[in-house]
């Protein structure tokens, strides 16, 4: 059972946090090795935080990095894992490792004590300790599982990058039409319109779109916000609508095949991580399914699955699906030629990673001055249809 409690630590300091024990005197012992004082609790409902509650992945490439360094140094599990609870900050964190400890000290292995806590670790990452404790190369494991997240965590961030600076420039500019549109354009219509003149069919249609911002501001800005929650509770509760939309965002262009080369590098490097720590084909590529975070992918790979229990080659089986292109293809045919895969998989894996790399970087090179020139022929088209007819009037009173 789960208990909201709270305590205090050595500095006196009061903490509140929720954390899984068998009873409040369980609890109490918990809290104790986290080095905190019991002061009260109460049963929580269930789905509290250890069980749903995500860890930051600095987080997990810090918990896997010391666990590699120590580990391979001679440490036992047991003691790394308190010294990692010791020296961290994040209270979830640390009630999560104080029950890998517990786990492990009631007998379990590290695989399974991780597989208790399938929302901080996934997984790949437990059946790739599994497969490093089935093999004895567990530090091994660990150290490629370090790279391998730290290099997520790079593509992550190189993939905010091509969204958030469209998206804050897309919310600049759509700021700045409204308030022109509102605010600034019916006073300058006002006094266009006072010159008892016809006015040009530019201004026509700009004080028609200012009499759309003005008397439906609302739906401009409440359709936007029902259309994502719209979409995004058909994705959750449609299987049918969620694979055409993964199919839509991979054909789109030019993100799309930012995304298609993302996933393929995903797929290769997990799938290369698998393969090397003894895991079987069959296994690498039904575990890859939940991590291309795409669903017409995953059936790809399910089709795959089904082609290699029929006894066909992986290279046979991979050709079969256009969602592998060439390059994927020959990589797979050297390695299993030679008996590499592995190797060969971290090949596409570097060649897809580099490439998504320059992809972002040119689509960023291209998106941030269309932006400031759409804005700029907005802003043109604006003061045009406005000063347009002020200067006509004055060259007629000239």
């Amino acid at each position: 059972m789960q208990f909201i409690y709270r305590a205090v630590d050595s500095a006196g300091l009061i903490k509140k946090g929720k954390s899984e024990a068998n009873n409040l005197a369980d609890l109490e012992l918990r809290l104790e090795r986290l080095g905190l004082s019991l002061i009260h609790a109460n049963e929580a409902s269930i789905g509290g935080v250890l069980g749903g509650k995500k860890v930051d992945r600095r987080e997990l490439i810090t918990f896997t990095f010391h666990m590699e360094q120590l580990i391979r140094a001679g440490v036992s599990i047991l003691e790394g894992l308190s010294d990692l609870r010791d020296s961290l900050e994040e209270p979830h964190f640390r009630a999560v490792i104080a029950n890998l400890i517990e786990d492990i000290e009631g007998g379990s292995q590290f695989s399974q004590a991780l597989a208790a806590h399938p929302q901080v670790f996934d997984a790949i990452y437990v059946n790739l300790i599994k497969a490093g404790e089935a093999s004895g190369k567990l530090p091994e494991v660990l150290l490629n599982l370090t790279d391998s997240l730290k290099w997520q965590d790079e593509l992550i961030s190189q993939t905010k990058k091509i969204i958030m600076y469209p998206a804050f420039v897309g919310v600049l500019v759509l700021g700045v039409i409204t308030f022109l549109m509102i605010y600034l354009v019916p006073q300058l219509v006002s006094f266009v319109a006072a010159m008892s003149q016809t006015l040009p069919l530019n201004t026509r249609i700009l004080i028609a779109i200012s009499n759309v911002f003005i008397n439906y501001w609302w739906a401009i800005f409440s359709t936007p916000v029902i259309l994502f929650f719209s979409i995004r509770f058909r994705l959750r509760h449609d299987e049918k609508f969620r694979h055409q939309f993964d199919g839509w965002k991979l054909a789109i262009k030019p993100f799309g095949p930012i995304l298609h080369k993302i996933i393929l590098a995903r797929f290769a490097n997990f799938f290369a991580l698998m393969y090397a720590a003894g895991i079987p084909i069959l296994d690498c590529i039904k575990i890859s399914e939940g991590i291309v975070s795409n669903s017409v992918v995953a059936e790809s790979l399910q089709r795959i699955q089904a082609q290699i229990r029929e006894g066909q080659g992986v290279t046979a089986s991979f050709s079969q699906e256009k969602m592998f292109p060439p390059l994927v293809l020959r990589m797979l045919k050297v390695g299993e030629g030679t008996g590499q895969l592995d190797h060969a998989l971290m090949n596409i894996s570097y060649f897809y990673n580099r490439d998504v790399k320059e992809s972002i970087e040119r689509v960023q090179a291209l998106v941030e001055p269309s932006l400031t020139v759409v804005l700029g022929l907005i802003l043109a088209w604006i003061m045009s249809s406005v000063l347009g007819p002020i200067f006509d009037t004055i060259s007629k009173i000239r």
